[in-house]
């Protein structure tokens, strides 16, 4: 080979070099990049944040406090779940005519049981002379003594007693 082939050759090699160089350079300034931009979220929040063992240390009390709050607010649940199904939450209703002559269902039964089917049956029975309006009180789903259901407040306990509420009822004609 000759001198000038041998220069050529030189300039190719050291011009493809310098080009796989940038190339390399560029990779890891977009690399170097995306590492700040992760460092600025991992110390974000932080504002004594000066290394990676303060930063640590802030996330587990952090996550520590969490723990406490998430036991409190499961404390919390328990005891809302425990008053609630101490209250009267089913109701069943029926709505029906006790005197066939007068038109219109304005009389019902309304029930208002708890988890164990305890609670109370409210009847108004309508009439030409007003209305009357009667409580009983329910124990287990059952009339206790000294108290009988009508047919409607029965009917008025069975709805409330099932899972599904299915809402308003129409009576048979």
């Amino acid at each position: 080979m000759d001198a000038p082939s041998d220069f050529w050759l030189w300039i190719w090699i050291l011009s493809g070099g310098i080009i796989f160089l940038l190339l390399f350079l560029t990779l890891l300034w977009i690399y170097v990049r995306k590492i700040n931009e992760t460092l600025k979220i991992f110390f974000s929040g932080t504002q004594e944040a000066k290394d990676f063992e303060s930063v640590i240390i802030e996330n587990i009390r952090h996550t520590q406090q969490l723990e406490k709050d998430v036991k409190d607010l499961a404390s919390f649940s328990n005891n809302v779940y425990r008053l609630a199904t101490k209250s009267p939450y089913k109701m069943g209703l029926i709505r029906f005519n006790p005197f066939k002559d007068i038109g219109g269902n304005q009389s019902f039964a309304l029930s208002f049981l708890d988890k164990e089917k305890t609670g109370m049956v409210i009847s108004s029975l309508y009439t030409r002379e007003g209305t009357r309006i009667y409580a009983k009180p329910v124990y287990k789903g059952e009339a206790l003594d000294g108290y009988e259901f009508s047919k409607e407040e029965k009917q008025a306990v069975i709805q409330a007693s099932i899972k599904k509420i299915k809402g308003f009822q129409k009576s048979e004609k």
